[in-house]
């Protein structure tokens, strides 16, 4: 009789044993995953969020062409005219369309200092702080560059090995409408604008580029860059 027990014990011992590592590992891997949601702006495009540390941030660039109220954001093609605004203002990359569903569109900084709100509902453009308060939880600017850029040379051009896009933010590299103004840099930096104002003449982004750099810097604010919202607390 004691023999048999030990024949039963024995393999419920091993099975337990197996579904207590199994239970570990999948809490260890649910505690590594950051929350995820989507949030619609005014014109029904949708896009995928993520929450890093305290933080809800758009994992696409803003991609609408209306603000909040419905008023729609002027589409300036000619460059000079670009130059000259001190109005909000969108384009396309090489004032092609199709570009923008990857991309996302570009926008000067004062459509996004308009009263008419260029954010989704409960949403924002981030302050120079809030992109402070995301590079320094993911350790700082020597490594959160890599740990927000998505993976691989789909978007990213060369030397883009060391992307790990882990936090689920795939920032993208859409390139500007600088202050020529010419587009450039698609496929080589990403730049956003913050609500931050550095001067009369400028205000404050936060950039990447293939190499892991993620400067935050001030430009002219009639240059268009791409735009990530950060949720209202």
């Amino acid at each position: 009789m004691k023999a048999r027990i030990r024949i039963w014990i024995y393999p419920f011992v091993i099975t337990s044993m197996i579904l207590i590592l199994v239970i570990s590992c999948n809490k260890k891997e649910e505690n590594n995953l950051f929350e995820t949601g989507t949030v619609t702006d005014i014109e029904g495009n949708a896009y995928k969020t993520v929450k890093i540390g305290t933080q809800w941030w758009m994992a696409e660039n803003l991609n609408t062409t209306k603000y909040r109220n419905g008023d729609p954001i002027p589409n300036v093609y000619d460059g000079g005219e670009w130059r000259s605004l001190t109005t909000g203002a969108y384009c396309n990359y090489n004032n092609d369309v199709n570009i923008a569903s990857t991309y996302g569109r570009l926008y000067n900084w004062y459509a996004v200092t308009d009263n008419r709100n260029i954010a989704p509902s409960g949403w924002h453009v981030p302050t120079n702080d809030e992109w402070a308060l995301l590079i320094t939880f993911l350790g700082g600017e020597g490594v959160a560059c890599n740990k927000l850029k998505e993976k691989g040379n789909d978007h990213w051009k060369s030397f883009n090995s060391g992307a790990t896009n882990e936090t689920g933010f795939t920032a993208i590299p859409g390139g500007c409408r600088d202050l020529n103004p010419l587009f450039k840099f698609i496929g080589e930096w990403g730049m956003w604008w913050s609500f931050s104002e550095n001067d009369k003449y400028s205000a404050w982004l936060l950039g990447m580029n293939i190499f892991g750099d993620i400067p935050r810097d001030s430009h002219n604010k009639y240059e268009g860059l791409s735009l990530r919202c950060v949720r209202d607390n």
